[in-house]
């Protein structure tokens, strides 16, 4: 590994957990195809025909890339594009970290070349995902000069690409961290962020999320809370039995009345005497 980065300084050069997040993530894996300009990224190829991609350059191609989008003075004129599905989150992630715009789902044509519509952009720099697919605005580059940086597997073609990363750029995982990869990197040239400290933004954050996958484990997890609550017993609250000891914190003034046969008797009335007989005749 070390012979393929051996022109990088040696503060850029890859840790071991950066690579080992490479290749659990596939960005070596490239497809059965490959294309004539991509020959010098390719490392071997499998049995089965797969094509494996050297980790190394592609290490290399991304710190130039970053290199690049660092020398643009303002963040805003660089544009990242994906019409690939798997990569809209990451763009638009990477352009929240960086400073950057984004573009994710279909380009509209003539974004860069007709000054009439609403959407016209002039950046000074694209990074798109994948060439083959965002190929209307790789070629609309082409004729305003705006150089491109592109994510390319072994099977894409490098017309008018300018600086091309190798890589998978057909898995969600392989595109979410290499565009994580790069938006640290930049921040690290730029000084935001230290190469000493991990970078607090978690890669996740930058993987592409089927809505129904999130549906689907939502209703997963409020099956099991219902299921805990339904499984769990209901404590009752027992009765407290009044013991010696308890009665003897009561404070006396609040203790009630002793029943007793003499308060139970009724009280006579003191002073009122029967009417004579007589008397009632006379009413």
């Amino acid at each position: 590994m070390a012979s393929t980065i051996k022109n990088l300084p040696a503060i850029m050069q890859p840790k071991e957990e950066d690579i080992q997040m490479m290749l659990s993530a596939g960005v070596h894996t490239g497809t059965k195809n490959s294309d004539d300009s991509m020959v010098e990224y390719i490392w071997r190829r499998r049995n089965d025909g797969i094509h494996i991609l050297n980790i190394g350059k592609t290490w290399e191609k991304l710190m130039l890339a970053a290199r690049i989008i660092v020398s643009i003075e303002n963040p805003a004129d660089v544009i990242a594009i994906s019409a690939r599905p798997y990569g809209m989150r990451a763009v638009l992630k990477f352009a929240h970290y960086t400073g950057a715009n984004s573009i994710a789902g279909r380009f509209t044509p003539g974004t860069f070349t007709n000054q009439i519509t609403k959407q016209y952009r002039e950046p000074r720099l694209l990074v798109v995902t994948d060439p083959r697919t965002d190929s209307q605005a790789v070629r609309e580059s082409s004729y305003v000069n705006i150089p491109v940086i592109a994510l390319c597997d072994s099977d894409s073609p490098l017309h008018f690409v300018d600086c091309a990363i190798p890589c998978n750029n057909k898995g969600k995982l392989s595109i979410g961290l290499m565009y994580w990869l790069l938006s640290r990197e930049v921040l690290r040239l730029r000084g935001n962020i230290s190469r000493d400290m991990d970078w607090d933004v978690p890669v996740d954050l930058f993987f592409h999320r089927d809505m129904e996958e999130l549906k689907k484990a939502d209703e997963e997890q409020q099956a099991k809370v219902e299921e805990a609550a339904i499984a769990a017993p209901a404590y009752e609250e027992a009765p407290v039995a009044l013991t010696e000891d308890v009665i003897e914190d009561v404070p006396a003034a609040d203790m009630p009345p002793a029943y007793t046969e003499e308060a139970a008797a009724p009280v006579e009335a003191s002073g009122w005497a029967p009417a004579p007989e007589g008397d009632a005749e006379q009413w």
